[in-house]
């Protein structure tokens, strides 16, 4: 929604890394002036049928304006706060691709990737 309350198309793209398999990347904004938030993925899950979170990530079901399910997102942020609205079709086709690629209960993290990539930030 604009600052009257309307609501306002805004590019969006879900992207998951099966090395960081807990976390979906969500991409709002034009590219190059995209606007990032990492989502745990069984909250997505969760909030299809159930609200669920606390903080800065909410997630819960709801309808849209034509009667099709959705999912809104609330993120807030020191610097402002968003609601999303996605369609339910749309997320659980994409849930189900990263379940296919880490389904879960298998997740495991790389320590070694993980130190190099710390330690390498940390220089």
């Amino acid at each position: 929604m604009d600052a009257r309350g309307r609501s306002v198309e805004l590019p969006a793209g879900l992207r998951y890394d099966p090395l960081d398999p807990w976390a979906v990347e969500i991409a709002f904004g034009r590219t190059g002036e995209e606007v990032r938030w990492l989502i745990g993925r069984e909250l997505l899950m969760v909030g299809r049928t159930d609200p669920v979170g606390e903080g800065d990530v909410l997630v819960s079901p709801s309808i849209d304006e034509r009667g099709r399910a959705s999912v809104i997102l609330e993120l807030c942020s020191p610097s402002g706060r968003l609601i999303a609205q996605l369609s339910t079709r749309e997320l659980t086709a994409f849930l189900d691709r990263t379940v296919a690629a880490v389904p879960p209960g298998t997740e495991q993290v790389d320590l070694d990737r993980l130190v190099a990539a710390l330690v390498s930030a940390s220089e």
